[in-house]
């Protein structure tokens, strides 16, 4: 039974409160490991404001890092849901980025016409086809999917580096490798003149698709069906084994987009340092949001000004961008205390 208006809006407003004391929290935590570091950390909250907020640049830059932790959230979630852990948003990335690169390199005596949908199906395909495999694996119950999607996100970037240093080296980059530049034709449109591409409007319809299937179809709520009782969904006659093989390649094909749009709007060439981990940050991203789309759309924002954070603390205050680990750090345990806590209480 779906909740009337003012339930969907009682519960939106808790969430919403949820996650403003969980970033409050966080934040006043992270102010006293900056005070006690002789830092101020009034000033570099202020000067990420008016970076992010204060200017149009500052905005895109904001959009751009959101973009593919919305992809990588939504590949963790989609599994969530029919009791998958995928942990591999990170190689899924990188092989989708790879296969696309495999099409621009073939396709590129053609029009933006043929090779932007060309590079974003090859995108999906190349995440996709890298969880299948560890989805086959759990369905014959060799091996776990949390094992087996961590471990492929040590072989992606190594399957990258090898085209990247041999077949694919452009001969122009002779001190740092990397594939040939995409033609024009290939590169995803930006929008409004900014930094912010196209690849936000894909994000936002899988996040979309996301909530759609769930709430509104049966595959959805037969996906809700497995995810509390997969024997008890298996004794109703639901495809349990279909169920995981579609969901885990559909989840990593929603990585894989985030590659593409890594190497066709960002990069514009395949390189061995795609990412700096964005599919362990959408995972934790999507954990936070427990799986939820408007709680998807938030954390990412959220750990998208996080990084705003660590940046200007780089510039203001001289400290290395691997504090914001501990920011992230400190939302995570608080939220684990707060489940716990309300674990115990019930």
């Amino acid at each position: 039974m779906r909740p009337d208006g003012a339930t969907f809006w009682r519960l939106l407003s808790a969430r919403a409160a949820t996650f403003a004391f969980v970033a409050l929290l966080a934040l006043s935590a992270f102010s006293a490991l900056l005070l006690a570091a002789g830092k101020n950390p009034w000033q570099a909250y202020v000067d990420t404001l008016v970076y992010v907020f204060g200017n149009a640049y500052g905005f895109s830059e904001l959009l751009v890092r959101m973009t593919p932790l919305l992809f990588t959230a939504v590949a963790a979630a989609l599994p969530a849901r029919i009791g998958l852990i995928n942990v591999g948003g990170e190689g899924q990335l990188y092989m989708g980025a790879w296969l696309a690169t495999a099409g621009e390199l073939a396709l590129q005596n053609h029009s933006a016409l043929v090779l932007l949908p060309a590079l974003t199906v090859l995108g999906f395909v190349g995440g996709g086809l890298w969880a299948l495999l560890p989805a086959i694996l759990r369905a014959l119950h060799l091996v776990n999917e949390t094992i087996s999607t961590l471990l492929l996100n040590y072989v992606a970037p190594l399957i990258v580096s090898y085209f990247i240093f041999g077949p694919w080296r452009s001969p122009e980059s002779s001190s740092y490798p990397e594939s040939p530049a995409f033609v024009d034709a290939a590169r995803l449109p930006t929008l409004f003149h900014s930094q912010v591409h196209a690849g936000l409007l894909y994000a936002l319809a899988c996040l979309l698709l996301y909530w759609l299937t769930l709430n509104r179809t049966r595959f959805g709520l037969e996906m809700r069906a497995i995810g509390g009782n997969a024997e008890a969904a298996r004794r109703l006659g639901i495809p349990v084994v279909r169920y995981m093989l579609v969901v885990m390649f559909v989840a990593g094909g929603v990585a894989g987009l985030a590659g593409m749009a890594e190497v066709s709007a960002i990069q514009g060439r395949l390189v061995a340092e795609l990412s700096p981990g964005y599919g362990y940050v959408g995972f934790l991203v999507a954990w936070l949001a427990g799986t939820g789309a408007g709680g998807i759309l938030a954390m990412s924002f959220l750990f998208a000004v996080l990084s705003s954070v660590g940046d200007m603390l780089q510039i203001t205050q001289s400290l290395p961008y691997a504090v914001i680990n501990i920011l992230m750090a400190g939302i995570l345990f608080i939220v684990l205390g707060r489940r716990t806590m309300g674990g115990a209480a019930r």
